[in-house]
């Protein structure tokens, strides 16, 4: 990939999951899991403890955060896209899960997880 293309993914990877934990995450969106109104309420649709849903928005939060300072610092990015692609990889699996969900509201986690895979192999 493009030098400044792969820049550009890393940096729109960082702000959609800060705008999603950030932003987001207390509001209704139509890709929530189950009949969740918001992620505090998915995380406890999928059968995760309260403190799962506090940890993993810290993780993602921060993750992201190393993204944007991978812009300048390199080093980093490989890593948190690793780190990344293991949470995105489990938010895909908690919606295939569910098996009421649909494969639409699994597609923002996937096409998340294989944007990190991209930044990984890139």
């Amino acid at each position: 990939m493009l030098d400044w293309s792969a820049k550009i993914l890393q940096a729109v990877v960082a702000l959609i999951l800060l705008w999603v934990w950030l932003y987001r995450s207390g509001r209704t969106t139509s890709f929530r899991g189950g009949r969740a109104e918001n992620l505090k309420e998915e995380f406890s649709a999928y059968g995760l403890p309260d403190w799962s849903f506090w940890l993993v928005g810290s993780c993602k939060v921060a993750l992201a955060l190393f993204l944007l300072v991978g812009l300048i610092f390199e080093p980093l990015v490989k890593p948190t896209a690793m780190a990344l692609s293991v949470f995105m990889f489990g938010a895909v699996w908690m919606h295939l899960k569910m098996k009421r969900d649909s494969l639409v509201k699994a597609l923002p986690a996937y096409l998340m997880l294989t944007a990190c895979v991209f930044m990984v192999f890139d």
